[in-house]
């Protein structure tokens, strides 16, 4: 019965521990950085016979909210930093951050605008529901007064509207601004706007101040005609701030697939861009969420061993082997060395049995010497020597064995001799 108990513990944890074929990552809307990235994670992690499910998303907010859900299946995806806050995230992890998100701030007029407390009363488009977007942008705009009930006079309007009806609004003049950042909008668009005339993009001159009050914003650097160096646009250096984007996955993520989606991430956003230097991403820089131990590990010591030098699924099925029975055998080595002495030691408990019968029997006779009562103990008595002839034995206890035969029969001689002496 042990032995199958152990054989079905094995095969439990041997699938148990088997990492899944597939992982469903939330993205971005279809034309968003977030789902073209998410795209690339898919191709790479196909190599290993690991498929990417991705699924579209508003963006950053809704991508924390499904992760957080219980209940929706989505165990990775990107996440906006600064979104966490007053939020239930007891149950997701920080595999690190994986790029800057810088956000773009498009507005009408030739007037140059430094300061979001200049668009109160004006028309704004921060992005559709749900995405990272929205949330930085009514934030930040309440942090500089920009308040939809105020002031009365002339109410600021915020619109909620995805970006390709926010970038037509705009250049026809129905809103002031728009508000972008990567989780949303496609680089295509942002692009469209710098090329555009009588559109210009604002620069955070008080960048600083930002990251000071805000931690985990970035300032960013748009330099002078870093995006058309014929066409000189930008015109001039602009400064922008930017949250980190933060791949988030549930606590209870294998962790080789862990190490797979870190290999995806240092290839993808490992290279240089025009915000970031090469290696800055991915990085374990800590928000919100904790960054995991298996992405702490990672970021130490790399890939393990197995994982390093072996194809994934043969790395996989040696650590699960490693994993179940390596401990199991640790564990039934001293146990097949304290068998045999459970065994011996049982063996002579039940020999002494008949030694504590014997001895209670043989007190007996020296205070019941009635004729009834000495019949009752020879009956007794001769239980005693029917089930001890039938004891099965190992060899290695015979002479126990015999002895205690032997003391069965002097029992037997005491027992017959007064018995006649009582007669």
């Amino acid at each position: 019965m042990g032995i199958v108990l152990v054989a079905v513990l094995i095969v439990f944890l041997f699938i148990n521990s088997t990492p899944p074929k597939t992982i469903i990552m939330t993205s971005g809307d279809d034309n968003s950085m977030f789902y073209k990235i998410a795209d690339k994670y898919a191709k790479i992690l196909a190599r290993n016979s690991v498929k990417l499910k991705v699924i579209k998303s508003e963006g950053s907010l809704e991508n924390l909210e499904r992760l957080s859900n219980p209940s929706y299946r989505a165990d990775v995806g990107f996440v906006q930093s600064g979104l966490a806050k007053g939020r239930k995230i007891d149950n997701l992890v920080s595999l690190g951050s994986v790029a800057y998100e810088p956000l773009f701030v498009f507005y009408r007029g030739n007037k140059s605008v430094e300061f979001l407390s200049q668009f109160t009363g004006k028309k704004l488009a921060i992005g559709p529901d749900g995405s990272g977007t929205n949330y930085l942008a009514t934030n930040l705009l309440s942090m500089n007064g920009v308040e939809p009930e105020a002031p009365p006079e002339a109410p600021t309007e915020l619109w909620e509207m995805d970006d390709e009806e926010a970038t037509q609004d705009l250049l026809n003049g129905k809103v002031d601004a728009v508000f972008f950042m990567a989780d949303s909008a496609s680089s295509q668009l942002m692009r469209k706007l710098l090329h555009e005339p009588g559109i210009q993009l604002m620069s955070f001159t008080q960048a600083d101040a930002y990251t000071r009050r805000v931690g985990y914003l970035n300032k960013l650097m748009l330099p002078k005609g870093a995006i058309d160096f014929g066409k000189n646009v930008p015109d001039h250096d602009i400064t922008l701030i930017a949250p980190s984007v933060e791949l988030i996955a549930r606590s209870d993520l294998h962790p080789a697939l862990s190490d797979l989606l870190l290999e995806a991430a240092k290839e993808i956003h490992g290279r240089a861009t025009l915000f970031q230097g090469r290696g800055e991403f991915p990085a374990p820089l800590e928000h919100e969420f904790r960054i995991s131990d298996d992405a702490t590990r990672y970021y130490k010591s790399g890939k393990t061993f197995l994982y390093r030098y072996f194809p994934f699924w043969m790395a996989s099925l040696i650590n699960r082997i490693l994993v179940v029975f390596l401990p199991i055998v640790l564990i039934l080595i001293p146990g097949m060395r304290v068998i045999p002495a459970i065994y011996r030691w049982g063996t002579k408990m039940r020999i002494y049995r008949w030694y504590r019968q014997l001895l209670a029997l043989e007190q007996s006779m020296i205070t019941q010497t009635g004729a009834d009562q000495q019949k009752e103990l020879l009956a007794r008595l001769d239980q005693i020597v029917q089930t001890v002839d039938s004891m099965k034995v190992p060899a290695s206890f015979a002479d126990q064995f015999y002895v205690l035969r032997g003391h069965v029969g002097f029992v037997r001689a005491r027992l017959l001799e007064r018995k006649t002496t009582n007669y």
